[in-house]
């Protein structure tokens, strides 16, 4: 009986003794595969720093280019545009994080100076026109997807600056106001008419009932104000023109 405890018990301390080798095994292998990983970072970080630095006037100038450039760092996990507090050492690097704030602030001005006529509610593309004009050449080109990450770099401010989807169109919202759906609706069919909508016009293809679409586009004038109102249209005496959806030639 006791020898059978004294193998019992040096079978335990085999046991204890093999456990602490794997241990001790493991946490050197773990600590070799992290000087491997941190080794690697370095010069994967000094790879990525060259090129961003070789290619840093063209990134900030060429939109596809920069959407191209943005797309690999998403891939693995880095974000070039963010901004300084966010972006670290590659807003420091690139610089690309003022030049989004920079973005911003012009976004900002173009969405104030047009409220006025528009009720707060501008389309993609002629934001972007817009913002192409402001900058002039010295400041390169934007796109869309430009104007998409400055915007989201402005919703801490909580002005209501917001990307919407209008009928597969995206238009820009610089108020806090939501867009109802009736209001989508009119938007959508303002824009294919060239931005004059009258009762008719929703009555046939929306399939609302008149009070329906008298009511909506008085919302929208008097409430929102997203529309005018011409009370001498040449064809049906009152008409709706929503100049969010006009082209405008300034």
């Amino acid at each position: 009986m006791n020898r059978l405890g004294g193998v019992g018990y040096a079978a335990f301390d085999r046991q204890r003794e093999s456990e602490r080798s794997f241990a001790s095994l493991s946490a050197t292998l773990s600590q070799q595969q992290i000087s491997a990983l941190h080794t690697q970072l370095s010069t994967f970080r000094s790879s990525l720093a060259h090129f961003a630095t070789t290619h840093r006037d063209r990134i900030k100038r060429d939109p596809e280019f920069r959407h191209t450039f943005q797309q690999m760092c998403t891939q693995i996990g880095v974000d070039p545009l963010a901004g300084p507090r966010r972006g670290g050492w590659w807003a420091e690097l690139l610089g690309l994080g003022d030049w989004q704030h920079e973005l911003g602030v012009q976004i900002v001005d173009v969405c104030v100076s047009t409220r006025a006529r528009n009720g707060g509610l501008i389309e993609m593309q002629e934001l972007v026109r817009m913002l192409s004009k402001l900058r002039g050449v010295s400041g390169g080109a934007v796109s869309e997807e430009d104007v998409v990450r400055s915007i989201k770099t402005l919703q801490p401010l909580g002005a209501g600056y917001e990307v919407l989807d209008v009928g597969g169109r995206k238009m820009v919202r610089s108020v806090t106001k939501e867009l109802d759906q009736d209001q989508a609706v009119v938007l959508s069919l303002a824009r294919d008419e060239g931005g004059r909508v009258v009762e008719d016009l929703l009555v046939q293809k929306a399939g609302w009932t008149r009070e329906r679409a008298r009511t909506a586009l008085d919302n929208m004038l008097l409430r929102d104000g997203l529309c005018w109102l011409d009370e001498q249209d040449e064809i049906c005496g009152t008409a709706y023109w929503v100049p969010s959806v006009m082209q405008w030639d300034e």
